[in-house]
This record gives C-alpha cells, structure tokens and sequence, in this order.
C-alpha cells in the first residue's frame, strides 16, 4: 500500500479546512439554540412537505422579527401556510404558531432561570463535541506527518515545524469555539 506524497502544507491545510468546518458546524448548532428573544435560525432551516417535496422554511417564506420576542413567517404561497405550521409543531422546538391572516406568528415566552441553565448546559455539549472533533483532526494530521516522515517524503524539521503549526492552529480553533461558547452563554443568560 503506498502513500501518496503530501507536504506539510498540504497537511496543515487539509487540517485548517476541517477545522473551519467544524467551527461553523458548532455556531449552527448555537443558532438553533432558543435565546429569551426571537431568531429566524430557529425555524429557517425546518422542512416542511409543500408541493410533494421536502423544503426548508426560509425557502418558502419570508422570516421576520417585527418585536423582540415575536417571529413573523410570510410564505409566498398562502398554501404554505398550513404545511409550515405543522412543520414547526412537529419539530418540538417549545414554541406554538398561530395563523393569522396569510402570516404565521410565534411568540416567545419568557425563559424561566430553569430553562436557561439547560440551555447552557446543552451549548456546553456543543461546544465540547466541537473541541473533541478538532482534537480528532489534529491527531490524524498528526498521524498524516508521521506517516509522511517515515516514508521519508519529508525532513524531521520539517515535522517538528508542522506539528508546532498544527497545535497552533488547534488552538486558535478551540480558542474561537470558547468564544462563541462564552457569547452565546451570555446571550442566553441575559433576561
């Protein structure tokens, strides 16, 4: 079995790419997570069954917040209307729509001290399954120069060089995660 050749570079890279992904993954993740206010990253990505086919709500609606804590869901076709409504019951997000007029409105309660400590403990697991998973691809890049070097494809300061980069980058990634952990901790904790 050979191993193609790839530089430390292209190591990092590769290592930095799937960091990114990760991060953005954890701030989605974040978004759909209830604050005491409205936001449409709670219902944009819902899918409801219009047309004989699955599509996402902000596909299929214009998302609003006219108040704080109020949504405001304007489908472009009225027969929209009743499939986005079920599909946001369905989706067991904690919030109730009422149909009034050609518009879907969802009003958000005030969070109980309860309800948002579970909140943050679960932006805690996010955060860590984030931290976990580029922990996991600064191993396999690890295990990548190793391999690379044993082949002989590349000089040992050329490794010590790449694995100090590589640590760098880990964390510059769990640092970045932290933070976002911190803003939305805040932000869900703010009455």
């Amino acid at each position: 079995m050979s191993t193609e050749a790839k530089s430390v570079d292209d190591i990092l890279l590769e290592a930095e790419d799937k960091m990114t992904k990760t991060e953005h993954v954890v701030q989605n993740e974040f978004a759909g997570v209830r604050t005491g206010k409205a936001s449409a990253a709670l219902v944009e990505n819902i899918t409801a069954e219009v047309y004989g086919s699955q599509m996402r709500i902000r596909e299929l609606a214009g998302i609003t917040t006219p108040e704080p804590r109020t949504l405001a869901i304007q489908p472009w076709d009225a027969n929209a209307l009743h499939p986005i409504e079920k599909a946001i019951q369905k989706a067991h997000i904690g919030l109730t729509p009422s149909i009034q007029g050609k518009t879907i409105r969802i009003f958000f309660p005030e969070l109980s001290q309860e309800r948002r400590q579970e909140y943050v403990k679960l932006i805690k697991t996010m955060a860590e399954n984030g931290r976990v998973a580029i922990r996991h691809v600064r191993r396999d890049a690890m295990d990548e120069l190793k391999k690379q070097k044993t082949a002989v494809k590349i000089p040992e300061d050329d490794e010590k060089h790449g694995e100090k980069e590589l640590q760098k980058l880990h964390d510059d990634y769990i640092g970045k995660i932290d933070q976002h952990l911190s803003h939305k901790e805040k932000e869900i904790m703010t009455v």
